[in-house]
């Protein structure tokens, strides 16, 4: 399954994002609001880098508190990793495991058209799994 098929149904408007100039403390309180692990960080209308849990929890081990009033492209994770809307699910997963990341914008071109997480597609995954079982088991009952 295509990845185009997993963000079909979803607003990219509705992708929670941040300006690279944002201080980091507001994109932390941004993420706790929302309750998400990570977001794209964005330049100029196209995804600059990402910023998540991890990268706070670096930086504050590098440099203290004093990263929380710096502007959050200073301390993201440049440039990021993106995959396109034609990239087979399977080809995401592979990806994030050998980077060992957990998200990903998907872009088009320049343009950021959806946001997927592991989770997102292990579950795709799990769903295709268990219509390819379901198949399996009325065709066995069939013969």
């Amino acid at each position: 399954m295509e990845i185009s098929h997993l963000i079909a149904n979803r607003d990219s408007a509705q992708v929670v994002t941040c300006d690279v100039n944002m201080p980091v403390r507001e994109v932390i309180t941004l993420l706790a609001e929302r309750r998400i692990g990570a977001l794209p960080v964005m330049r100029g209308g196209e995804v600059a880098g990402i910023f998540s849990e991890r990268d706070l929890i670096y930086r504050v081990a590098e440099v203290g508190s004093d990263c929380l009033d710096r502007p959050v492209g200073d301390v993201m994770t440049a440039p990021a990793i993106t995959v396109g809307p034609r990239e087979t699910v399977l080809d995401a997963l592979g990806l994030m495991t050998r980077r060992r990341i957990r998200h990903l914008p998907v872009v088009d071109g320049n343009r950021m058209c959806g946001f997927i997480s592991i989770g997102d597609l292990v579950k795709s995954r799990l769903d295709e799994i268990g219509h390819e079982a379901e198949a399996m088991r009325n065709y066995i009952q069939s013969v």
